[in-house]
């Protein structure tokens, strides 16, 4: 089993011990590159496929890279579990993404400070402990790394850019068995928008946007 990460996020948020858990491109100790896309990442992590056809489970930007990753390589993906991918756009979210990818790198004063921030741009801020091991490769200490002082994140500001995903044509594009997924109480997607995709889109009772956080076992049982 594949899992795949968030925006935001890193690979240890899966806290994984059942399957491979990459940091994406531009996130934890991945390497940063000058713009992202959904087929790149997915290109990112092609070679962590194995002979046999495996389940991909993708948080969110995750799962649309797990789509991507279907579409690339068929005969090695044989389900995507998609949980919570941001369907509608607005204008808005458009253009605040556009933002966030324009801003410089920041810079912290403390490991807390910086720690801080990842769990609120990751949304875990209330689900994950500061002291938890996943935020050690969340944020990286300047001096050490030679940059200067002060700590800041793993995540490069531009993977904000990465675009706003085709979740039609990729579905379209996949041969495989495919589950789209969503906490309850998620607010970045709604059932209706699911199930205008997909047949029997599943709704995890109880959950919110970070539903494998919260009760990964729930989460992975779909794949």
């Amino acid at each position: 089993m594949l899992l795949l990460h968030g925006l935001g996020a890193t690979g240890g948020v899966w806290h994984a011990d059942d399957g491979v858990a990459p940091d994406l491109p531009g996130h934890g100790a991945a390497p940063w590159h000058d713009a992202y896309s959904f087929d790149a990442m997915a290109e990112a992590v092609l070679p962590l496929l194995g002979d046999e056809p495996a389940t991909v489970v993708g948080h969110s930007m995750g799962g649309v890279v797990a789509l991507a990753l279907a579409a690339k390589a068929p005969d090695r993906v044989r389900r995507v579990v998609g949980l919570g991918i941001k369907v509608a756009w607005s204008a808005e979210d458009v253009e605040r993404a556009r933002a966030l990818a324009a801003r410089p790198v920041a810079t912290y004063d403390t490991r807390g400070a910086a720690v801080e921030r990842f769990l609120r741009v990751s949304g875990l801020a209330g689900l994950v402990p500061p002291d938890d091991p996943m935020t050690d490769d969340a944020v990286v200490d300047r001096v050490a790394a030679g940059e200067g002082s002060g700590w800041r994140l793993a995540q490069d500001p531009r993977t904000f850019g990465v675009g706003v995903p085709d979740l039609a044509g990729l579905l379209a594009s996949v041969t495989c068995e495919v589950v789209l997924a969503r906490g309850e109480h998620d607010r970045m997607v709604s059932h209706d928008q699911l199930a205008a995709l997909v047949p029997d889109p599943v709704t995890l009772r109880g959950l919110g946007h970070n539903a494998h956080v919260e009760d990964r076992a729930a989460v992975l049982a779909l794949g």
